[in-house]
């Protein structure tokens, strides 16, 4: 028999990836803080449910896709939630990023009441999402994977089974280190050039040809330079993943001052009221900070 598959959190990601996993064949409920995020989905033919715990008690492989540490706690283990409904034997899989202590706590309360749970954030941003080639770093066991990896596939086409409770967590905090480091390194590439002089985007396609080339040189180079900081991750969202890495840092007595760094950036901008903007916005923060001497976030 098929596995009945739930998903809770139709946001930006969640939204989109519902549907893909609805669109590659598989018997869909949903369920979403607010009614008219089901839509989109029961329109396209999934079951809308009034909770988690409802959602659970109609899935053997539920997903969690929610913004905070507070909000997977919530929908898994508070009143209504997941841990009501699941019969034994389902798997919760959470997709949100959230902190590695909380996540291998929730599983071990999983565990208790006969359920298994992976962590399994993802990187690609909105794009990835709708396009379906998400990168899903998952954490828990090897035969739990093996068993969700036919759903991860309708959402994602790099998926990595990192390690056990918790190890996808880590994987996604040392992600979120490389991709704000390297925004910051674009951000500034393109404010001396700007500042220099020099057309930002002869740079940009100059350096695309060689090793300071990357995914963010590519996307959020070309949003620095048009001045397009519409969201496809929201740098509210880059700052809460931050404090996850620093909060991890504290715990294991680590330096991580790169990190620290991509941290007060993303304070900085989400201070300035811009947390709804993509985390590239950083480059506002850079350009204020030098006085404007560039001339704007548009235009050579």
């Amino acid at each position: 028999m098929a596995e009945r598959v739930g998903f809770i959190g139709l946001g930006i990601m969640g939204r989109p990836m519902a549907l893909n996993v609805l669109r590659a064949g598989w018997d869909l409920a949903v369920h979403a803080r607010r009614p008219e995020s089901m839509e989109p989905l029961a329109a396209a033919g999934a079951a809308t449910c009034a909770s988690p715990a409802e959602v659970a008690r109609h899935a053997d492989i539920l997903f969690t896709m929610v913004a905070d540490t507070a909000d997977v706690e919530q929908v898994i283990l508070g009143p209504e939630g997941v841990i009501e409904g699941a019969s034994p034997g389902a798997v919760l899989v959470d997709m949100s990023t959230i902190s590695p202590a909380v996540t291998r706590t929730i599983a071990a309360r999983l565990r208790e009441r006969g359920l298994a749970m992976l962590d399994a954030p993802v990187s690609g941003g909105e794009a990835g999402a709708i396009a379906g080639t998400l990168s899903i770093m998952v954490g828990g066991a090897a035969e739990v994977f093996d068993r969700v990896r036919p759903l991860f596939a309708a959402m994602g086409r790099n998926i990595v089974h990192v390690g056990g409770s918790g190890a996808g967590q880590v994987c996604k905090s040392c992600n979120q280190i490389v991709v704000g480091a390297t925004i910051v390194g674009v951000a500034e590439a393109i404010l001396l050039a700007r500042a220099s002089g020099v057309d930002p985007a002869r740079v940009r396609e100059a350096l695309l040809g060689g090793f300071a080339a990357s995914r963010i040189l590519e996307v959020h180079g070309q949003r620095m330079i048009d001045g397009n900081f519409a969201p496809g991750f929201k740098a509210r969202l880059h700052q809460k993943d931050m404090r996850i890495v620093g909060e991890s840092a504290l715990e294991l007595g680590l330096a991580l001052p790169s990190a620290a760094t991509i941290a007060q950036y993303l304070n900085a901008l989400v201070g300035q009221g811009l947390g709804e903007e993509d985390s590239a916005a950083i480059y506002k923060v850079l350009e204020a900070m030098s006085h404007g001497r560039t001339g704007g976030a548009s235009g050579p």
